[in-house]
């Protein structure tokens, strides 16, 4: 409502009821995911009294402490009759809409995977490419005493920083978009507004995870190189 109308704390507005004007005073804002285009909420008595209408078609109920839920619901049904009352309880509304959201967004899972196994791919061709071109340097630097092991390491370390770059951008771009999404998308498409979490945990886990799976593709695309002779490899040189 706030942002469909603008209306703010302690601000008079008109609003039909009974097919009347009536004057109210914005009294609170409350965020309401249940609708869309938003709700207003009125004492019950001041609604009965403003417009004659006892009917209720909803309800939400508050249990004390020491109440059962299952117990509550059970007189509830048993009191209206079969059929005539359906009762949702808030675990079972989030189980419903955390299921919607993840059918809703299980494209965009899908995409992030084929996203990361296309940017391994591109790793992997880039350090393959550079492997054959470098294998004479390579050569030197087994005659000069090192392993294939340190050399593997060498190319781990190149591969985790190029990673470790797009990583980087990759946080920053995701953080701006995500920030466009809560801040102007919602608020202009949905009428949601939302706080701004950020899983610092899962979002290190899974940066490391991709630099040492790049890292990784580095290594094995380098193998080619590294399993030639080094003699043959400088020989050119001579």
């Amino acid at each position: 409502m706030l942002d469909l109308y603008g209306w703010r704390v302690g601000q008079p507005v008109v609003l039909p009821l009974a097919g009347q004007p009536v004057e109210l005073h914005v009294a609170g804002v409350w965020r309401d995911y249940a609708r869309q285009t938003g709700a207003i909420m009125i004492d019950l008595s001041d609604y009965r009294r403003l417009t004659g209408d006892r009917l209720v078609n909803d309800a939400g109920i508050y249990l004390a402490a020491t109440a059962d839920a299952e117990q509550v619901a059970a007189a509830l049904t048993a009191m209206a009759g079969p059929g005539v009352l359906e009762i949702s309880r808030p675990g079972e509304i989030r189980a419903l809409s955390l299921q919607i959201f993840d059918r809703t967004f299980a494209v965009t899972y899908l995409l992030e995977a084929v996203a990361i196994a296309i940017g391994l791919a591109g790793v992997a061709a880039s350090f393959a490419a550079l492997a054959a071109a470098r294998r004479r340097e390579f050569g030197m630097l087994r005659h000069l005493g090192l392993s294939r092991r340190q050399i593997g390491w060498m190319l781990a370390q190149e591969g985790a920083l190029a990673a470790g770059v797009g990583v980087a951008a990759g946080l920053l771009a995701g953080g701006a978009i995500g920030l466009v999404l809560i801040e102007v998308v919602n608020r202009q498409s949905f009428h949601w507004s939302m706080d701004l979490h950020v899983p610092w945990a899962s979002l290190a886990l899974f940066a490391l995870g991709l630099v040492a799976l790049a890292a990784l593709a580095a290594v094995l695309a380098g193998g080619q190189a590294m399993r030639q002779d080094a003699v043959l490899a400088v020989r050119e040189d001579w």
